[in-house]
């Protein structure tokens, strides 16, 4: 079997591909698998390092506010669409996967054109424009959201979940251990503020406003600023006892296992740890994604009192308050980690593989 998985841009888009693209390997060692990307992206080089040829689309995101910037988008996109046909071409794909970014676009309507079957996996509460265009004619389509039949052909649409990666459900800790081997108090409660690999600068300043707040309560702070607001937010973070900053955390699973409370944006990805390792969340959704998803994201989860939000415009004044209130407040904060585990959708992976198998016996 050959499989074409194309998408990326973000690392919520990469790790789902990677987690697909590996259960197909555990699934059928010899199946061979490409990967198109965005040329200058973070998946020219996630990609490869897991062991996956990858093929560059010189594709770029549209201006909405600045329309004549998109003179030279609509170039690249030309450029993009002869590319993509050629790999569908010559690769001759038994099925094409979207993941989502700037290059899925071109790849599954290429394969779409070339009568190739195609799977969809929408991660967001919120459809995204390019997914709900090539919905239309995609075998299926595979969500982590009910009611997602207001974007798609209700009889494509199939409930997995999103993939994450694995390590994240394996790690052996206990949460005693997991605060233990990071260095911090296994009495004291931990806080884990993050906002992404670059970081953004509203939890980051928030987050420096609530330290004062946060210590007086005796509890722990493991901040991950992100490496473009490292040496801003270092200084902030010293003579402070129990809180520790760093541009990146390497070790998320056992970040997460230590975590009493996760402070963080609303991407698919972060929304689908939480669920599937029951944790207590405040989310402050991006406002600088497409169609506010990220809020939509954050919103599913509030509505089943899985989570709590504070909007980025109200996060400099509030999280600070949120965050005491949840650390002092044991009850809530189980009743959150409760609620968000009965959301979880696990084995996503693997249920998108079967859907792949399935749709591609259907074809032939």
């Amino acid at each position: 079997m050959r499989i074409l998985i194309s998408g990326g841009g973000t690392g919520g888009h990469i790790f789902p591909a990677l987690s697909i693209a590996n259960a197909l390997k555990r699934r059928m060692p010899d199946c061979e698998i490409l990967y198109v990307g965005a040329e200058g992206r973070m998946e020219m080089e996630r990609v490869p390092a897991a062991g996956y040829k990858i093929i560059g689309l010189p594709v770029a995101g549209f201006d909405r506010r600045k329309l004549w910037r998109n003179i030279p988008v609509l170039w690249k996109l030309w450029k993009s669409m002869r590319i993509a046909r050629r790999t569908v071409r010559d690769f001759a794909p038994d099925c094409a996967v979207g993941v989502g970014g700037y290059a899925s676009g071109p790849t599954l309507k290429a394969a779409q054109k070339a009568g190739v079957p195609t799977l969809i996996q929408e991660q967001n509460s919120y459809a995204g424009v390019t997914n709900k265009l090539l919905a239309r004619k995609a075998d299926a389509i595979c969500c982590a959201y009910a009611g997602m039949e207001r974007f798609f052909p209700a009889g494509s649409i199939v409930l997995t979940g999103n993939p994450v990666r694995a390590d994240l459900t394996e790690c052996p800790l206990t949460q005693a251990q997991a605060k233990q081997s990071l260095g911090f108090d296994p009495d004291r409660l931990l806080v884990l503020a993050v906002g992404g690999s670059l970081g953004a600068r509203t939890i980051n300043e928030a987050m420096a406003a609530a330290l004062p707040s946060i210590a007086a309560t005796g509890a722990q702070l493991m901040w991950q600023t992100g490496k473009l607001y490292a040496d801003e937010f270092a200084p902030v973070s010293a003579g402070y006892d129990g809180v520790r900053s760093s541009a990146f955390i390497a070790d998320m699973a056992v970040a997460y296992r230590a975590a009493d409370l996760v402070v963080s944006r609303a991407g698919a990805g972060t929304i689908s740890e939480i669920q599937l390792l029951g944790k207590a969340a405040i989310l402050v959704p991006s406002p600088n994604v497409a169609e506010d998803h990220q809020r939509k994201n954050a919103e599913a989860l509030v509505s089943e009192n899985a989570a709590e939000m504070i909007l980025d415009a109200d996060a400099r004044r509030e999280l600070g308050s949120a965050v005491c209130a949840l650390l002092g407040d044991a009850s809530r904060r189980e009743r959150l980690s409760r609620n968000a585990a009965a959301m979880a959708l696990s084995n996503a992976d693997e249920k998108i593989v079967d859907k792949i198998i399935e749709i591609c016996s259907e074809s032939r």
